[in-house]
């Protein structure tokens, strides 16, 4: 048979257990407000970064570009600038082009057209091949599936850049809700 002597000090466990208890009537008023007002009054809005331009390089190109297409509806309003030739196919609408850029795939250098299909209204205007730099916003559209495409809002000719080349997506790059 065991017996345990315990001496309490009134005080201090008076003060433990008020504090245990005001903690908990929190913890019940934090999960009541949750269930009142739901998500939006503890959601933060990752669109507030929809007026903030984001610049595709060559070292993120592929990277933004395969993320964006796997979860569109994430970055719909997202506005981006970047670079790349003319690309068209027999099927786009004179609006309509890829603004590509050539992603190597093997180590001797065989290439693939990567990029975003865009919809501006002066496309015409530019001929296969030019180097242009643009900026638009991206938008949920159609082309033989749901795709992300870029609604221009600037464009303008450039020179061929140097760093033409993009390559494969690696690990390193880490998804947000906000493109970039």
């Amino acid at each position: 048979m065991f017996v345990f002597n315990i001496k309490l000090n009134g005080n201090k466990f008076g003060k433990t257990i008020l504090i245990t208890l005001i903690i908990i009537i929190l913890i019940i008023i934090g999960i009541i407000c949750y269930k009142l007002f739901g998500n939006s009054l503890f959601k933060t809005n990752d669109k507030n970064h929809t007026h903030e331009v984001y610049e595709l390089t060559t070292q993120n190109y592929t990277n933004v570009l395969q993320t964006v297409h796997s979860r569109i509806d994430d970055y719909v309003g997202q506005k981006i600038k970047f670079s790349g030739y003319v690309y068209r196919v027999f099927d786009f609408t004179e609006k309509q082009f890829v603004l590509a850029r050539n992603m190597i795939v093997s180590s001797d250098f065989q290439t693939v057209i990567v990029g975003f299909l865009c919809e501006c209204d002066n496309a015409k205007d530019f001929n296969d091949n030019d180097w242009v730099e643009l900026e638009g916003e991206i938008t949920k559209g159609d082309y033989h599936g749901d795709i992300p495409i870029i609604k221009v809002t600037s464009i303008k000719k450039i020179d061929k850049p140097n760093d033409e080349i993009v390559y494969p997506p690696d690990s390193s790059f880490v998804e947000t809700s906000t493109v970039f």
